[in-house]
């Protein structure tokens, strides 16, 4: 079977995003406590509005990258010149003298990442056969994760070593690194010559059912927090007894676990979707238990062990939602439209992701932590409702 899936552009295609998620990774681990530092206890709010921003940002170029992709019939020039913004403008977030220049930088990265991934996922489908896009999709997930595991790490080791903004600086290597990887191992296919219509009326002429998926789709995306709260959270319970770099450090030590379960998840959970129907699972494993961990997180405690539990629930609920949204928007879309149906959905996940960590970080600074989680996890629930009532399986 793995012949039949494991070929050179999947295995190229992993090999790139574990580089690419290992420098922003990094950075992302090194981001809370460098945002604490600079501007003190107004950073949950910060937080969200930079995380969220620069997501939005990065969403709207989607659905241009991906409709270009269609229509120009190449995916891999804009796939390499996502993954050089991404690289670079990571490792530049080390000169960040205040939020906004944060804000700045992480945006640009965040618009090569927009840039990139639509005409990637496009690119991964057309070197899979139909019957093995779970595998495929779950392999490039756990390797992805397999960078988000050693880019925390690296920040472990290096923060205490060289300091936070060097270690921005750090992750400008394996970042250029996933430049190479792409650029020499993969070669894209030649695809048919239909015409592809204009941007609005592509849009327009998706499948219904696919549609419908993303709306769904969106309702999730305004409950999925970024991740980099689950860090702050930790971090405001554990800083007033172990002091803030310790409290860092365990967050980060929190947040490798996670993404280590993630990466055990990744696989199996795309395998096993050929199998047993990918909607069920997403709504089960991504969707629904999104909810309860959400739920935990509004409880308040010190206790370590909880919060390493919540965080293993948070890498399982990611494996699912990440590896099994693409995998089932490929059951929906024809060939001709992939790019820019995957360009669409990563959109309305962008615009989800700044409204759900803007909502979340106002709700959290305004109320409570509870209020906001309550919110995120509600959500969850009513998104996973939807997808189990409203679409056939398949």
């Amino acid at each position: 079977m793995a012949k039949k899936w494991l070929n050179k552009n999947v295995a190229a295609m992993g090999v790139t995003s574990l580089l690419s998620d290992t420098s922003h990774e990094m950075a992302t681990a090194t981001l809370p406590a460098f945002l604490t530092q600079l501007v003190g206890s107004s950073s949950p709010q910060l937080l969200g509005l930079i995380t969220g921003l620069s997501d939005a940002l990065s969403s709207f170029v989607k659905i241009f990258s991906g409709w270009l992709s269609d229509k120009l019939k190449k995916r891999k020039p804009l796939v390499v010149l996502g993954y050089a913004l991404t690289g670079i403008f990571v490792g530049l977030i080390g000169f960040a003298k205040n939020w906004l220049e944060i804000l700045f930088y992480r945006s640009l990265a965040w618009f090569g990442r927009g840039m990139r991934e639509p005409p990637r996922d496009a690119l991964l489908v057309e070197s899979t056969d139909k019957r093995f896009y779970g595998h495929a999709f779950g392999f490039h997930r756990a390797m992805d994760t397999l960078g988000a595991i050693i880019g925390p790490l690296l920040a472990l080791i290096l923060v205490p070593l060289i300091g936070l903004r060097n270690t921005f600086f750090f992750s400008l290597i394996p970042g250029l690194l996933a430049v190479l990887a792409i650029l020499i191992f993969v070669k894209e296919k030649e695809k048919n010559k239909r015409k592809v219509q204009s941007l609005f009326k592509h849009i327009k002429s998706l499948p219904k059912e696919f549609q419908l998926f993303t709306l769904i789709m969106f309702v999730f995306g305004i409950a999925n927090f970024n991740k980099t709260l689950l860090l702050l959270r930790v971090q405001e319970s554990l800083t007033p007894t172990q002091g803030l770099i310790f409290a860092s450090s365990l967050a980060i030590i929190f947040y490798t676990i996670r993404n280590i379960a993630q990466a055990l998840a990744d696989y199996v959970v795309g395998s096993l979707s050929d199998k047993f129907g990918k909607r069920n699972l997403l709504a089960i494993f991504g969707f629904f238990l999104f909810g309860l961990m959400s739920l935990g997180f509004m409880i308040s405690s010190t206790n370590v062990f909880y919060f390493l539990f919540l965080f293993i629930l948070s890498g399982i609920s990611a494996a699912a939602y990440t590896a099994l949204e693409k995998a089932y928007a490929a059951d929906l879309l024809p060939e001709n439209m992939r790019g820019t149906g995957y360009g669409v959905l990563q959109t309305v996940d962008g615009i989800g992701d700044f409204v759900s960590s803007f909502v979340v970080g106002t709700l959290w600074v305004a109320f409570s932590f509870s209020i906001a989680f309550f919110y995120s996890s509600l959500l969850s629930f009513v998104s996973a409702i939807l997808l189990l009532t409203l679409i056939k399986n398949r």
